[in-house]
């Protein structure tokens, strides 16, 4: 399993703009926005950085979001999902993500890199 420091930003500058980072705290599960691209920031209902899941509304569990993110930790492998869009685009229905699933050790998941786009 990669781990954060095996992404290079420089080799990615495309697909920033559409990315998370996720902290993942185990006990209790929980997962920390820490990077959020600017287009992603644009189409949220605020500004999520620093917040935990567990305090957004319609991302705490049981979400579709939730759910996605714990079967990526538990299961340690990519998952692409689709979550019906809440935000501040009208035109959006749902957003296509893939969330994967990154580790310090190659065992236990502590973060959790997600490319979204919005349908």
């Amino acid at each position: 399993m990669p781990a954060r420091v095996d992404i290079d930003p420089s080799e990615i500058l495309k697909i920033l703009p559409h990315v998370f980072l996720l902290d993942v705290r185990q006990e209790p599960l929980d997962f920390r926005y820490r990077l959020i691209g600017t287009k992603m920031d644009e189409h949220m209902m605020g500004s999520y950085t620093g917040l935990w899941m567990s305090e957004i509304p319609h991302q705490k569990p049981p979400s579709r979001i939730w759910a996605s993110c714990r079967r990526v930790v538990t299961e340690g492998e990519p998952l692409s999902s689709d979550t019906p869009y809440v935000g501040k685009n009208k035109e959006f229905l749902t957003t296509e993500d893939l969330i994967m699933p990154l580790s310090d050790d190659d065992a236990a998941v502590n973060m959790l890199f997600v490319t979204v786009g919005f349908v």
